[in-house]
Formats: structure tokens, sequence, C-alpha cells
């Protein structure tokens, strides 16, 4: 039987497996540049571009003008079922809606249609129900979880968790299981694996608790979690609905700004790359 990690001392350094910062810095280079380069493979054999280098010229400059994250917009290139051969609309017939309204975060009408203003202000009113002044979102792109926003984290912890695809954190069962999970005390839980056990451990967290992105057909398309100081002794049923609430309203969100704001800059890249010869 595995002996669990012993509790730190208070104000002491844990102790782990603390991975090379170049280790880490090569691992999220190669994983962020993996999917855009996907993107640029299928635009050439889409679209008969001469290469990838002018695939990235397309894709760089969609994602500009649309406001929108390269690997966004390669993601949703890779996931997308392609547009029919010759077809002058990638989504003919594609009914518009408004953003939806998210009565329980702090935004002003103005930000409604902003994915980072929205982001921010789900990890704000998390960590408000939470009281904590630490956490971070993920959105799920290329099949795992993508670091998107954070607070009261330092570098070690976003860099070791820019990119989660393993099942050894919270924050990857939750998503599987598409539910809250609480992590009472970080230092003795079985669900991590040693290397994230410390990460979370060193950047001064006891305690963690995550919350699905849920979309209208319960699809997790992202994760907002809580970090503590201390161990926790849980939180009230009104806590935990609230928190949902905020997930499902987010979710809610996420899933219009994907078939609205993303789809439309597959629709302009669509065009574009259809008339290289006229420039991007």
């Amino acid at each position: 039987m595995r002996q669990l990690p012993s509790r730190p001392a208070a104000g002491a350094a844990p102790q782990g497996p603390r991975r090379p910062q170049e280790e880490l810095d090569a691992r999220n280079r190669h994983l962020g540049h993996a999917g855009v380069a996907r993107a640029q493979e299928l635009l050439v054999q889409r679209y008969g571009l001469p290469g990838t280098d002018e695939a990235f010229t397309v894709l760089k400059t969609v994602s500009q003008r649309s406001n929108i994250k390269l690997h966004t917009l390669a993601d949703a290139v890779v996931r997308t079922p392609a547009p029919d051969h010759d077809a002058a609309l990638w989504f003919p017939g594609r009914e518009r809606r408004s953003p939806p309204r998210l009565p329980g975060l702090p935004l002003d009408r103005g930000s409604r249609g902003s994915q980072g203003a929205v982001l921010k202000a789900v990890l704000h009113r998390v960590l408000s129900l939470t009281q904590t002044s630490m956490g971070n979102v993920q959105l799920r792109e290329h099949n795992r979880l993508h670091l998107a926003r954070h607070t009261g984290l330092n570098k070690y912890f976003t860099d070791f968790f820019a990119f989660v695809d393993a099942p050894t954190t919270s924050c990857s069962q939750a998503a599987t299981e598409r539910r809250q999970v609480t992590v009472r005390d970080v230092a003795t839980a079985p669900v991590f694996d040693e290397p994230s056990r410390y990460a979370i451990l060193q950047t001064g967290s006891r305690a963690a608790h995550s919350v699905p992105l849920t979309g209208p057909r319960g699809s997790v398309l992202g994760m907002v979690s809580s970090h503590h100081d201390r161990p926790l002794a849980g939180f009230t049923r009104a806590q935990l609905h609230a928190l949902h609430q905020a997930g499902t309203d987010t979710g809610r969100w996420l899933a219009w700004h994907w078939y609205t704001v993303v789809l439309d800059a597959l629709e302009h890249l669509h065009a574009t790359a259809r008339r290289p010869a006229d420039g991007v």
C-alpha cells in the first residue's frame, strides 16, 4: 500500500518531485504548437494552399481580426466538420443570437460579448463564494484543459498546469465526472500523482474546489477552480448551488461564444483561404 505524504509543517516548503523549468517550457511549447500545426496541415489539404507558412498566415490574420486566441481558432478548425467542397459558406443558414444574460456575474452590459471579461467575472464570483484569493479558469481545447486565466498562483504552478490531460488532478476528475469536486487536503488526497501534488502545495494551496463549466447539453467546456491556504471542511448547500449556477451560466455563455463568435471566425477563415491569391 502506498504511503500517503505527511502534512508539511506550517510555513515549510513542500518536498516532492519538482520538474525542471526547461522541461515544462519544452512541453508547453510542444503542446501549444501541436494543435496549430494540425490546423495548418488541414488548411493546406483542404484549400490547396502552397504550404504551412501560408496556412499559418491565414490563421494568424483571422485570429487577430476576430479577437480570438490562435490556439482557440486552431482547435475549432481541427474539430469542426469541413465545409462542403467549393461551398461559398461554411455554415449556410446559421442562426445568430445575442449573448445570454449572466445575472450572477459582475459584468457590465458592454462586456457580455467578451470572453476575457466573462472568464474574469466567473473567477471573481467563484473566489468570492469560496472566500479565497487563489484560483484559475481552464478551457477545454484539443481534448485537454488549457489554462486561460488565474490569480494568486505562482509561475511554477501556472507552467505545470498550463495543459492538463492526465486523470491525476481534481480538475480532470471534475471534468470526467461532470460534477463539483472538493479536495479537502491536497497533502493527503489520493487523486493526485506526486508531481501534481507538489505543484499545488508549493504555490501555497492546501485545498481546492473545482466547478465544471457545462454547456446546455451537459458537455464540459471548461473548469474554474479555487485554491485555499488551509484544509477545507467543505461548503454549504447554498454555496454549492451558487457555484453550480455560476458554472452552468458560464458554460451556456461559452456555448454561445462557440456557435457565434468562433463560427464567425471560421466563416471568415473559409472565405480568406478560398482566395489566397488576393492576399490576407
